[in-house]
């Protein structure tokens, strides 16, 4: 059984993409920092419907801490799918911006992504087979107002999914981003309402966390093995 790692797996979008990929038949560990508990449950969601998965914590802007946690993974196989979902977001126009808030949302989404990925790379390229999902933000695209942070942090994302892309190529793993616009969230219900979201997204509706996770699991498949470098929007046609 191939295995697969999505990390922020505990919230909206990573717990769909984890159960997907578990439903296609990945063992998923299923990543929390501090919200374990939400992680298991996820896990005890997956094994009911009768797939396989486990739940893991750590902070992945701890590289220390990182290293650890990943160590007893690998000593069990390496992982061939990596979701890169983590990622926080601490809004401020730049003129208010205290320095720990453009910090913290760097270490987490850009710092976080080395932290996590490079540990793995050598025991993927040993299976001349990997998929590694960077999961990024239309902001990164396009900009947004008040998070210049994210916004640098997704879009250092994008530069490092097509440079890793070509290191990888010759050995049969593939790194691409995915950038979502507004999607069904907890957060997003507290920040768009239905008039604004018709406002924002030509097909009239948010998009939902399973349509970002079917997006994943075709990457992550053997159909996309022609398919390395690039940034996949999903957003309504908002750009």
């Amino acid at each position: 059984m191939k295995r697969a790692l999505v990390t922020g797996g505990s919230g909206g979008i990573g717990a769909a993409i984890c159960r997907k990929l578990a439903s296609d038949g990945y063992h998923v560990y299923v990543h929390a920092n501090q919200a374990l508990s939400k992680a298991e449950q996820v896990v005890a969601e997956i094994v009911a419907a009768g797939g396989s998965a486990l739940a893991i914590a750590f902070d992945v802007a701890d590289a220390g801490q990182t290293h650890s946690a990943l160590q007893s993974i690998l000593a069990e196989g390496a992982i061939q799918v990596l979701v890169n979902n983590a990622g926080i977001h601490d809004d401020a126009v730049m003129p208010g911006m205290k320095p720990q808030q453009w910090s913290s949302v760097i270490d987490v989404s850009l710092n976080g992504f080395f932290n996590v990925t490079q540990p793995l790379l050598m025991p993927m390229i040993g299976k001349r087979w990997g998929r590694i999902v960077n999961i990024s933000s239309v902001a990164a695209i396009t900009g947004n107002r008040g998070q210049t942070n994210y916004a640098a942090a997704k879009a250092g994302l994008h530069g490092a999914t097509k440079s890793l892309a070509l290191e990888l190529a010759s050995r049969g793993i593939t790194v691409n981003a995915i950038a979502p616009g507004v999607i069904e969230s907890a957060m997003t219900e507290n920040v768009f309402d239905k008039d604004t979201i018709k406002r924002l997204v030509p097909v009239g509706r948010a998009g939902k966390p399973e349509e970002v996770a079917d997006l994943v699991s075709f990457i992550a498949s053997d159909k996309a093995a022609y398919i390395s470098g690039q940034i996949i929007s999903i957003n309504g046609g908002m750009i």
